[in-house]
């Protein structure tokens, strides 16, 4: 057995940890308790077996490409880091990218990841034709939109949960730069950043860094950023078309301690932070799609900052009606607390398209918590909060949520289990997630 974390780096779980170089070695590696995990990206314990992890970054071949249509067949261990390296420079980028690069396929495929685009262009699994699917009885699958499409819908934002990913066929954006127009927008609290947002929609990317530990008439300031792709006319001299990702000359080499991130340390950080953005406000900038779309992957192994406990990310997602209202609760019970990180992201999002993908129309929030002191109970008051505005919290950035603040969120869920069951009657695909969230006890 071996000890295995999701990059919160809690819970840390004892769990039989394989890496199969075939297919054929997936199937014999699945028994009961089985799960397969990615690159590691995922939070919590979603990418961790009851019993048996299967590791699937070996599985990093691409199968064929159509560069008239920028379809493209791969395995699902492929990085999204290495399709953007590969076909960047083609010309092709994925339609959608969470907020690192560093994940694979399967895995964004399994969590319906979602970037800065939500609103108005969908998660990762809209832009996702077929999948190979190795079921938990021993089946392989072809399974898409219009043959076996029960599971299909179920294993876009599945949580791997309805079998092992092999292969997938996507499509690919065709873009003339690796480049980002960007423009920045300096708001003053909750009210002006959702203003900002609302009139952005017609931006292609949008996101909102919010200092979550201003209050009173500061509360929820922001800095939003709209980005479009940008055209090779609007590089300067001498720029490449496509840059290249470099890889981080930054990291953190060691667990800090917890007294680190406190109240003093994050505000003074935010108050840096928000000046020096808000001095970009009100021009527009062409910046490389790597900070842009990925500004945390510039600094190796960050998940340390938040000290050896490890940290919780709480993503929820608030329906329109209302939302500003709660976010309003959550932030001001935040900054009174104080020790929320540095990083907290408000993104608006549109409908999800998998039976359980985490996205509906409202607002998502984001932020980061050091494990200690009384942070499940805090957490759980604010769970409150988000089930009774109809919202629900995000699967893939999970460790701690109840089965109750879970089950009131999902309405899809009885949908869910039945197609799962149907495709693993003896119930050998489970992971530490679903043992917490889904099956029975």
């Amino acid at each position: 057995m071996t000890l295995v974390s999701g990059w919160g780096r809690f819970p840390v779980v004892d769990s039989d940890v394989l890496r199969p170089r075939s297919f054929a070695a997936v199937g014999e590696a699945v028994s009961a308790g089985t799960v397969a995990r990615g690159n590691g990206r995922a939070y919590g314990d979603a990418a961790i077996g009851a019993t048996r992890t299967v590791t699937m970054t070996g599985f990093d071949r691409v199968r064929s490409f159509d560069p008239a249509t920028g379809r493209i067949r791969l395995e699902a261990g492929v990085l999204l880091s290495d399709l953007i390296d590969t076909f960047g420079s083609r010309g092709f980028l994925p339609f959608v990218v969470p907020g690192t690069r560093f994940v694979s396929v399967g895995g964004a495929i399994a969590a319906d990841v979602h970037g800065k685009n939500h609103h108005c262009e969908g998660g990762f699994g809209r832009y996702v034709d077929s999948l190979l699917l190795r079921t938990g009885q021993g089946e392989v699958i072809e399974v898409s939109r219009e043959q076996n499409s029960d599971a299909f819908f179920a294993t876009v934002g599945g949580m791997g949960l309805t079998g092992i990913i092999l292969e997938a066929t996507m499509r690919l954006r065709r873009v003339e730069t690796g480049w980002i127009r960007e423009r920045v927008i300096s708001a003053s609290d909750l009210d002006a950043a959702m203003r900002a947002l609302e009139a952005g929609d017609a931006a292609t990317y949008s996101v909102a860094w919010i200092d979550c530990v201003a209050r009173g008439r500061d509360l929820g300031r922001s800095l939003i950023y709209l980005g479009e792709h940008a055209g090779r006319g609007e590089l300067a001299g001498g720029a490449d078309a496509f840059p290249v990702g470099k890889e981080s000359r930054l990291s953190v080499p060691v667990d800090l301690p917890s007294m680190a991130l406190n109240r003093t340390s994050v505000r003074a950080f935010n108050e840096l932070y928000y000046r020096m953005g808000a001095r970009r406000a009100g021009g527009s900038h062409v910046v490389s799609l790597y900070p842009y779309f990925f500004p945390l992957d510039s600094v190796g192994a960050w998940n340390r900052i938040y000290g050896k406990r490890g940290f919780l990310q709480h993503q929820c997602v608030i329906p329109q009606a209302g939302a500003r209202a709660v976010l309003g609760e959550i932030l001001d019970c935040v900054a009174r607390r104080g020790d929320a990180s540095f990083l907290a992201v408000l993104k608006k999002l549109g409908q999800g398209d998998g039976i359980l993908s985490f996205p509906l129309p409202g607002y998502t929030l984001a932020l980061d918590f050091p494990v200690k002191g009384d942070i499940l109970n805090f957490l759980d008051e604010i769970d409150r909060l988000v089930v009774a505005a109809g919202g629900r919290l995000y699967l893939a950035k999970d460790a701690r949520q109840s089965r109750a603040t879970f089950t009131a969120g999902y309405p899809a869920l009885q949908r869910f289990n039945a197609i799962r069951k149907s495709l693993d009657p003896a119930g050998n695909i489970r992971s530490k997630l679903s043992q917490r969230l889904f099956d029975e006890v």
